[in-house]
């Protein structure tokens, strides 16, 4: 029996406990590791050799450099140029936790709720200090813009707070879903092409191995397009931080 979810399993590779709690080493945790490596891999070969004509690895990062900071100065204003090094990061992270999944018998980290609800939560923290850092306790204007009628002060003030926290719901699903459910058609459309492919449903077989096909190169565009959406709210939520609206 075909099972979908079969990939997403996270498996213990080194066990450790520590004061009761498992802090194993998994195959989630491996895949971050190497995400990382291959980022700090890429940047270090794409800005080290600092040629007058630029390498391959030197034009790419510069290209994602100033898509970056591009999407920061439009959504979040120069003021938010400050915190690109974090926003740099948080996109490549993702992207290459998406990317790495694309790989057959890898692990995609970014299919779990646990990950991506930790990345949200990363984000609304470093947003809130920012704005208490900014403005103090102003920054609870944030929740009661002026001018507001004091009758309805009660009735928005929990409704803004509620929208806030539930930042890190949106963040954290709409990319958890989007990795899952796409890997999911991914293997139940493979997993149809072998079954039927010794059976007299052969063109069914050949016709799951090409609906496959173009859900792979779909599947790389959402893996960008997630990683993009990320980061974006994470830009927007910027703005309402430095500037209480």
């Amino acid at each position: 029996m075909v099972d979908p979810l079969h990939q997403f399993r996270i498996h213990p590779l080194v066990h450790l406990e520590l004061a009761g709690w498992d802090i194993s080493f998994t195959n989630s945790s491996l895949f971050m590791v190497l995400a990382t490596l291959v980022i700090i891999t890429f940047m270090y070969f794409s800005v080290n050799p600092r040629s007058l004509v630029p390498n391959r690895f030197q034009v790419i990062s510069e290209m994602l450099y100033t898509f970056i900071s591009d999407m920061i100065r439009d959504n979040a204003g120069k003021a938010g140029l400050v915190y690109f090094p974090y926003i740099f990061s948080l996109f490549l992270f993702i992207l290459m936790g998406n990317m790495l999944g694309m790989i057959p018998y890898s692990f995609t980290f970014t299919s779990h709720i646990i990950v991506t609800f930790s990345l949200a939560v990363l984000v609304l923290f470093f947003v809130t200090i920012i704005g208490f850092a900014r403005h103090g306790w102003r920054f609870f204007r944030l929740f009661c813009p002026e001018n507001t009628p004091i009758f309805i002060i009660p009735l928005l003030v929990p409704i803004e707070i509620m929208s806030y926290l539930t930042r890190t719901v949106s963040l954290s699903i709409r990319l958890f879903a989007n990795m899952i459910a796409g890997h999911a058609m991914l293997k139940l459309f493979a997993s149809f092409a072998i079954i039927l492919a010794g059976t007299a449903f052969f063109p069914v077989a050949l016709a799951s191995i090409a609906i496959n096909v173009a859900i792979t190169g779909f599947e790389f565009l959402i893996a960008l397009l997630q990683a993009y959406i990320f980061t974006i709210l994470t830009c927007i939520y910027l703005h309402d931080a430095l500037n209480l609206h």
